[in-house]
């Protein structure tokens, strides 16, 4: 048995001359490297955090404008701490943490409806009628150690459409939705009494036992028990105040925009700090055929402090390097205005913000025609943004989940894009 390290140093300290202290030294650096293992010590990303632009930002008012080309529409551009980055104006505050933030500017999707878009979007996959396939948040739950986290690991803010769903892993991997969190979390207090509550239970569980159970088989993927065991941790945890950002100061609230998304992103942070694995927190309204400037206009008054303030909020507490950040929407937008001064669907090359872990920022990859013409340089699908961050998460995207049909999945189609990423193994 190898000694203790306080062992060591007494036998250290016994002996004749100073040889002794390779020893110690070979043993400190080796019990360090086994802390660095640990689960708590971890030095790989354990969280995703998914800003959720639903109805398709324009790339041109965002993150990727051509001040001065007609498809700008007149659009102006403002300079970033990244030097040669650009972004549209209005993202002032943005604009200061650039130097963690990279762009992919040459996203490309053969989805132009939000839906079937949204779903690419989340799971990396065209929708396909034999499979339903698991959105990223939901591989992150159930791929990332599980810890002692007491209430959903995935969840969903302000009510997207289309939230993340496990898919063939099953519902248990559903993002648990809930509102602006300037309000109580809806459905976690019982309308009843304990001791009529635990009635309830004991009632279900005696089912359990004598009918489920015994026709395992049949109900292979009804999993009442568990599902309710999970209900009632959740209901008496301590860790749902991470859901109260009320608790924070009032000077922090102002720091996000003290909006319901910025309340999202303030409690996107507060979440994965007690190990909530994905989050999603959604801002509607980006479906700009109308009056596309004004629409965007007052969007990225709301997504600016809220991005910037939950980059700066995450390094202070030493979370951005183990937190992945996602800022997207289903497509792009038109680089022609139409009559109505609005933006349509365009999936020939729009824009994709990441940053934290070993995403590399200041970076841009891609490059969009600034004549507006449908072709781009370096196009990635959403499918190798996927590979990206699932890689920077430690993943092996090769690895297969079987569907109900019997077909192999990998976790991911797509290619790590190789200019975001630092030396981050796979597997």
């Amino acid at each position: 048995m190898q000694p203790s390290r306080r062992e060591m140093l007494k036998l250290g300290l016994s002996a004749a001359g100073a040889g002794w202290l390779t020893g110690v030294a070979e043993l400190l650096a080796a019990e360090a490297e086994q802390s660095r293992r640990k689960p708590g010590h971890d030095p790989r990303p354990q969280s995703v955090i998914l800003l959720w632009l639903e109805g398709g930002p324009s790339q041109l008012e965002t993150f990727d404008p051509h001040p001065g080309k007609k498809i700008a529409g007149g659009t102006k551009a403002i300079r970033t701490a990244a030097p040669g980055v650009q972004l549209a104006e209005g993202f002032e505050q943005l604009a200061e943490e650039m130097q963690s933030v990279a762009l992919v500017r040459s996203v490309v999707t053969k989805e132009g409806d939000h839906e079937r878009g949204a779903y690419l979007a989340k799971t990396g996959y065209r929708p396909n009628p034999t499979v339903v396939h698991p959105s990223l948040g939901a591989i992150c739950c159930h791929e990332l150690e599980v810890g002692t986290t007491e209430i959903p690991r995935h969840v969903s803010i302000l009510g997207s459409s289309f939230p993340g769903r496990g898919g063939l892993l099953g519902a248990r991997y559903d993002a648990f939705k809930t509102g602006d969190p300037a309000g109580p979390v809806r459905d976690i207090t019982t309308w009843v009494k304990p001791d009529r509550l635990q009635r309830r239970l004991d009632d279900l569980a005696l089912l359990n036992r004598r009918f489920i159970e015994p026709r395992e088989p049949f109900f292979r993927n009804h999993v009442p028990t568990e599902t309710v065991a999970a209900a009632t941790r959740m209901m008496h945890s301590e860790q749902l105040a991470a859901f109260d950002v009320m608790q924070e100061p009032r000077a922090v609230r102002n720091r996000y925009g003290n909006t319901p998304f910025g309340r999202g992103c303030l409690a996107a942070r507060r979440l994965i700090e007690v190990g909530v694995r994905c989050v999603e927190v959604n801002l509607s309204g980006w479906d700009s055929h109308v009056d596309n400037h004004s629409v965007h206009r007052e969007l990225v008054r709301i997504l600016d402090p809220a991005f910037a303030a939950l980059l700066g909020d995450l390094r202070e507490r030493d979370l951005l390097d183990r937190t992945i950040v996602i800022c997207a929407g289903e497509f792009g937008r038109t680089p022609r205005i139409n009559a109505l001064d609005g933006r349509d669907h365009w999936t020939h090359g729009f824009s994709v913000a990441l940053a934290g872990g070993p995403i590399r920022g200041g970076v841009v990859v891609g490059e969009t025609d600034p004549e507006g013409r449908e072709r781009v340089k370096q196009p990635h699908r959403y499918g190798d943004i996927h590979a990206t961050v699932l890689t920077a998460l430690g993943l092996d995207i090769e690895k297969q989940y079987i569907s109900q049909a019997g077909r192999p999945i990998r976790l991911s189609d797509g290619e790590p894009i190789a200019a975001l990423l630092g030396d981050t193994p796979r597997g």
